[in-house]
């Protein structure tokens, strides 16, 4: 059972297929530094975690949002819950010590069937745009999956110790979230490398690795990570 869950009642299975939002929010933020988590820091008044969530609150598709978090957040999760009325924040579970523990962590709790869809971003991605979200679950609903990546513009270089190499950037991609997968993709991928005791950065890591074709949708330069000092202050910038 979840450590909490509020008194909203699951809605029941329909067709299409139901799309969770998984919200790994127990990192502590050791390359940001400082004491409060990254994620739980406030912009105008609003938690980073908050901007995050409201936005798929707001999206249409989305049925549920779990977050997996530090057991000492769940008080200020359920605070905020209530102060941003974010009703599709229907479960709490507790993180584990990597994101790929509390990600496995909340997709054993959803109550899905094989079909449906399960959304994994980052707490600290609190500006995706609706259009991308959007695009990412079109494309998951035709084809599984849907990795949110962002193509490489500038020049880039590889450094080795005796000599710079230049990349081709239409071939290079960052990676961003939200990664889409059928919920029995992803259970599967998580059990298989659980077993093999494989820990990987993120989710299309671990589905890839049961040979399943990851597809790629357009991300955006504004669904950026807050991960430095830097990172903040552009958000404050966007949000002024």
């Amino acid at each position: 059972m979840p450590l909490y869950q509020s008194t909203i009642n699951h809605q029941p299975s329909t067709i299409p297929p139901r799309i969770i939002a998984i919200i790994p929010a127990a990192g502590k933020g050791k390359r940001f530094g400082g004491i409060t988590p990254k994620q739980f820091l406030k912009v105008n008044g609003k938690e980073i975690l908050a901007y995050t969530l409201e936005v798929f609150q707001k999206a249409k598709r989305v049925d549920e949002i779990i977050v997996a978090a530090s057991k000492e957040e769940f008080p200020r999760i359920i605070k905020f819950q209530k102060k941003y009325n974010l009703t599709k924040l229907q479960i709490i579970v507790e993180g584990g010590k990597e994101r790929q523990d509390s990600v496995y962590n909340a997709l054993i709790m959803a109550d899905l069937n094989k079909d449906d869809l399960v959304i994994v971003h980052d707490a600290a991605r609190p500006l995706l745009p609706e259009k991308v979200l959007a695009s990412a679950i079109h494309c998951a609903e035709k084809n599984g999956n849907a990795l949110v990546c962002l193509q490489a513009k500038d020049t880039l270089l590889k450094k080795t110790n005796r000599e710079h190499t230049y990349l081709n950037r239409s071939q290079v991609y960052y990676v961003q979230t939200p990664q889409i997968f059928r919920y029995d993709q992803l259970l599967s991928a998580f059990e298989k490398a659980k077993k093999e005791k494989f820990v990987g950065t993120d989710e299309s890591m671990l589905v890839q690795r049961t040979k399943k074709k990851i597809h790629l949708s357009e991300g955006s330069p504004l669904n950026f990570k807050i991960t430095t000092q830097d990172d903040l202050e552009m958000l404050k910038r966007i949000l002024k």
